[in-house]
């Protein structure tokens, strides 16, 4: 039986081809998906929602933080694929105690692309996956170097208490890529006050569409703050996807990027 590599590093015994997969992360499901293994996938969360119709017709087992591990154990998979960060321990633990569970730990677009490739090998999917971080590599590429201007930026994920990202998130190498820069300075996801986004003065904010569901109303809460700020409502998904949603990000990157260009353009000829 071929032995794989997580990226914790574990060694995870799986059969050649799974025929019985389960997937505890939205991102990951849908790159399943799109490798086109959709007969295989036998289980997924509640949160899995892309691509819309087809997850439909799969079985639910819970949330990312709260699954079922009984009913995932009555579905017989022969491959579980969760998370670091997503999914929590001691589920994971239960389920590696009678399944092959492979976990990924995705924090930028380098450990994406061996997350996609890693999980194309164990699915017989290579040259699909070769493809997809082929493409994202080349798209990539092009959203570093179509533009030149940087600003300091604060990202959102969750209000009461407000809650941005540190240095150590995907969604923070998203930022960079898009010449953003995070004025956080520590890691993980840090709690703001009011007065402490005063103090930070970013020249950007941006809320993201989720976890927390800001609206255009939020908007005017913040610009009571930073006044002068280009302030916006981000799409939460194209930010924070690992996987082949990151096909749709760049061209809603490089858009983000004109309107931003625009906005400053405006205030200098004012």
């Amino acid at each position: 039986m071929p032995i794989y590599t997580d990226q914790l590093d574990r060694k995870i015994e799986i059969k050649e081809i799974p025929k019985r997969i389960v997937s505890l992360v939205p991102s990951q499901t849908e790159l399943l998906f799109d490798l086109g293994v959709e007969e295989n996938i036998v289980g997924i969360t509640k949160y899995c929602i892309h691509p819309r119709e087809k997850v439909k017709k799969v079985t639910k087992i819970g949330g990312t933080k709260d699954f079922d591990v009984e009913k995932i154990a009555n579905l017989k998979p022969d491959l579980i694929i969760a998370n670091k960060e997503e999914n929590y321990k001691e589920g994971i633990e239960a389920l590696e105690k009678q399944f092959p569970v492979w976990i990924s730990d995705v924090d930028d677009l380098n450990s994406t692309l061996e997350m996609i490739s890693d999980v194309s090998e164990i699915v017989g999917k290579q040259e699909e996956g070769k493809e997809l971080t082929d493409k994202l590599i080349l798209n990539f590429n092009a959203l570093e170097n179509s533009t030149k201007n940087s600003y300091t930026t604060l990202y959102f994920i969750w209000k009461e208490p407000y809650m941005s990202i540190g240095q150590d998130t995907f969604i923070n190498d998203i930022l960079k890529r898009t010449n953003l820069e995070n004025v956080i300075t520590e890691n993980r996801y840090p709690t703001l006050t009011l007065d402490e986004i005063k103090n930070l003065n970013p020249q950007i904010v941006l809320l993201s569409s989720e976890p927390y569901p800001f609206k255009e109303k939020d908007i005017k809460e913040f610009a009571q703050v930073l006044p002068n700020a280009y302030i916006r409502v981000v799409d939460g998904e194209l930010f924070s996807w690992y996987g082949s949603r990151l096909k749709h990000t760049v061209s809603y990157l490089k858009e983000l990027q004109k309107d931003i260009k625009l906005h400053f353009n405006k205030l200098k000829l004012n």
